[in-house]
């Protein structure tokens, strides 16, 4: 089992930047993907990063692409999403999630992933 805790959400003005984290415990492993997701109120979850097991790989949705980057610390078994230049429509609940499987490419639907962080809230105001 392993368990995700996302940080780093809160309240910033638009143009503004955020730093998520995403720390996994439990049996963890390195070689896990990754992936950020992102939920608004009234709409369904959507894809925002991720990272495949080996880290050769990392996609973005064409949203948020020039503005978010994902990166990974296999040491603290952590992964990042820096938000840059960020709009009122990106507020949401940000999810981290996991995959045990091993791909070439970026999943990026929400049913294939393992695990989920619990989700932190990002609001950014105009």
């Amino acid at each position: 089992q392993v368990q995700l805790v996302e940080s780093g959400g809160g309240l910033v003005q638009a143009g503004g930047s955020l730093r998520l984290s995403c720390a996994a415990s439990g049996r963890t492993s390195s070689t896990y993907a990754m992936g950020w997701f992102r939920q608004a109120p009234g709409k369904e979850r959507e894809f925002v990063s991720g990272i495949n097991w080996s880290g050769g790989s990392i996609d973005y949705a064409e949203s948020v692409w020039g503005r978010f980057t994902l990166s990974r610390d296999n040491a603290k078994n952590t992964v990042y999403l820096q938000m840059n230049n960020l709009k009122p429509e990106d507020t949401a609940v940000y999810y981290c999630a996991a995959d045990r499987r091993i791909t070439l490419y970026v999943v990026k639907h929400d049913y294939e992933y393992d695990y989920w962080g619990q989700g932190t809230q990002v609001t950014v105001s105009s």
